[in-house]
């Protein structure tokens, strides 16, 4: 019961009018304050659909020093404070021309305010929900409130509430606006989910250069702003620059403009073959799975997308031949790897259907070259990419074969034109080569072996005569 003029004010503030005391007391090293804080997210819920999925949004603080939480819902971005005060308003209340000191007591109490019936176009009406203000719905001038409007802060003043309407989706370029990141960010995740559906091969490359993008302060709805950081990006290559290009024009394409693209050009530059040796020195000092992925691309010449995707069932221990599904456009096919690579494949785990993990790959391998670098004092090893292996496998086997047709297949080219680089590299590399060969004739088998020990290579088949022609190179 309450005692005479004392005010029931807190009782009304809490569920079910009973009063909840505070009680400081520690569990597990935390105070029960955290505890309190977590059963008010539960009690609170949103006024206009009754979510209580809510994000703290402040404190609102009152006049006598107090202050009471605020929040923001999460499902319709809908603004109010806590504690609420249910009170069902059938018509708008009006307080009685000489008010009692008491009348928040009598009036909650008795349940028995002055009214007037409502009018239809009045804001007020069965159930709304209203936050109190050091004192109840009674006590407020309700008559002059504007309209309910789910714009405004049910627990603020007319004079302070905010508008908190959703601004305008811009659908055409915007010229000079420039939208902010969170926006940029919600942008580029859309056109990630547009180039998949589009069925865009390279889409992560696109999406990783519309990011870079944007971290470097462009604006996506200002084509200028975009020929503006390439043109002051001198440390970029035309060919990555080219690539941002297309990267861009993709993404006005999604948003159906377009603009008039910048002139970069492929850079023609031969890449970096290293030694045999080197790559041996990568694949020893590297990790377990790093050394057996690096092994699998000495031995196959395989792209690094395709090697990661290989699987536990593309692998045919017997006949140790690897299956490989293409990437980039490449043919499928079927190589042969060494006997090195198989055992090393034994030792790892089989954890999933894939064999490796290319993210974790990328990152444990520039660690070992690093650290390499360091410990064998060889700069040269930095340049080392997994890119790097395929260049070397297809350079060696042109030297070795001499025939294109070999390489292409060995290496999935569609077409002939992309295998030509590796007989330039094969002519800078090797300066000293010359069309010149030793040529033997091996009449048996114990002469055939011996020539094949000293590097000599089986040219034709057998003539009538019984002998086979083998050849090497001077």
């Amino acid at each position: 019961m309450t005692a005479p003029g004392e005010s029931i004010l807190p009782q009304v503030l809490h569920r079910g009018g009973a009063t909840r005391q505070k009680r400081v007391h520690k569990k597990g090293g935390k105070s029960a304050r955290s505890n309190r804080s977590r059963m008010d997210s539960k009690r609170a819920c949103c006024p206009e659909c009754d979510s209580t999925r809510l994000y703290r949004d402040g404190l609102r603080y009152l006049k006598g020093g107090t202050s009471i939480q605020r929040w923001l819902c999460r499902g319709c971005g809908y603004r109010f404070s806590q504690p609420n005060v249910k009170v069902n308003v059938t018509s708008q209340i009006r307080e009685a021309s000489k008010p009692r000191d008491d009348l928040t007591h009598n009036i909650v109490s008795k349940l028995n305010p002055a009214r007037k019936e409502a009018l239809n176009n009045l804001s007020f009406f069965r159930g709304e929900d209203v936050a109190s203000h050091k004192r109840t719905v009674v006590g407020q001038r309700l008559n002059s409130l504007r309209d309910y409007n789910s714009t405004y802060r049910v627990c603020a003043t007319n004079k302070g509430a905010k508008n908190l309407e959703e601004k305008p989706q811009i659908e055409r370029l915007a010229g000079d606006t420039k939208p902010d990141y969170e926006t940029a960010k919600g942008l580029i995740v859309k056109y990630m989910a547009w180039l998949e559906n589009q069925g865009y091969k390279s889409a992560k490359n696109r999406v990783n250069m519309m990011k870079r993008l944007v971290d470097l302060g462009a604006n996506l709805w200002n084509p200028e702003s975009i020929k503006q950081i390439l043109t002051k990006r001198e440390d970029w290559k035309d060919g990555y620059k080219m690539l941002m290009t297309y990267a861009y024009e993709s993404f006005l394409k999604m948003e159906g403009l377009s603009w008039e693209k910048p002139r970069y050009k492929q850079e023609e530059a031969l890449p970096f073959i290293p030694t045999e040796e080197e790559l041996d020195q990568l694949i020893t000092g590297a990790g377990k799975k790093v050394g057996t992925f690096l092994q699998g691309l000495k031995d196959t010449g395989a792209d690094p997308g395709e090697l990661a995707k290989l699987r536990w069932i593309d692998i045919n221990e017997g006949n140790r031949t690897a299956n490989i599904r293409p990437v980039k456009g490449h043919n499928p096919r079927i190589l042969k790897v060494s006997s090195e690579f198989v055992r090393r494949l034994q030792t790892m785990p089989k954890e999933s259907e894939y064999i490796f993990n290319y993210d974790s790959l990328r990152s444990g391998y520039a660690d070992a070259k690093k650290h390499l670098t360091r410990k064998l004092n060889n700069p040269r090893l930095l340049s080392i990419t997994f890119t790097t292996f395929r260049h070397w496998k297809g350079t060696m086997e042109y030297h070795k074969t001499r025939d294109l047709l070999h390489v292409k297949q060995l290496l999935g080219h569609k077409k002939v034109q992309s295998t030509m680089i590796y007989v330039n590299l094969e002519v800078a590399i090797f300066t000293d080569r010359t069309d010149e060969f030793h040529v033997a004739v091996a009449k048996n088998v114990e002469e055939a072996s011996n020539l094949a020990k000293v590097g000599f290579e089986y040219v034709t088949g057998e003539y009538n005569d019984g002998g086979k022609i083998f050849r090497k190179r001077k």
